[in-house]
């Protein structure tokens, strides 16, 4: 795969690269270009060998947690483990593996939505970047804003409270978009 033109605006080119990119990733064949769920596959499965395993593990069980199927067998085994500890008079073991588990499960969860959170928030900005790149009335410095200082990012607020405030009216409505 080639890398896209790098350009600061919206050209040609980074058009046709795209339409490049789009018609290889269909002549892959369409049954695979979406799949979703556990056993299934990716949403990207030409990619999916080239990340990293853990990345791949994570992805993986946080698919699987995010089943209905999960849920439920999640909310069959609270019930089994209470009429457990009802039937056995709830014993101090019976706390010890509660404890354990819930503390294990949480603890390897965080990690997967820390995970699935910092993917899906880097695919939003390229996103966002994207439709900056290519919307020609937008201020292209905002491209990769987030990854600005807090002086930058707080001086970017205060001049857009600012230009809010001047297409204000006297009389409180907004005035027209140029």
């Amino acid at each position: 795969m080639t890398e896209p033109p790098t350009t600061n605006g919206f050209d040609t080119g980074r058009r046709e690269w795209l339409d490049d990119h789009r018609d290889e990733i269909r002549a892959q064949g369409t049954e695979q270009r979406w799949p979703r769920g556990v056993l299934r596959g990716t949403a990207h499965p030409h990619d999916w060998n080239t990340r990293h395993w853990s990345s791949r593990l994570l992805h993986r069980v946080g698919e699987l947690a995010a089943t209905a199927v999960a849920g439920v067998v999640a909310a069959v085994g609270v019930a089994a483990w209470t009429i457990v500890g009802v039937i056995s008079g709830f014993p101090r073991w019976w706390e010890v593996v509660l404890y354990s588990v819930t503390a294990s499960v949480t603890f390897v969860m965080v990690f997967v939505i820390q995970h699935t959170q910092s993917r899906q928030t880097t695919a939003m900005q390229r996103k966002l970047d994207e439709l900056i790149r290519a919307t020609t009335h937008t201020d292209n410095d905002l491209i990769a804003v987030e990854e600005a200082t807090d002086e930058e990012l707080q001086a970017l607020v205060d001049l857009n409270f600012r230009d809010r405030h001047e297409q204000q009216r006297p009389d409180g409505a907004a005035a027209p978009s140029p």
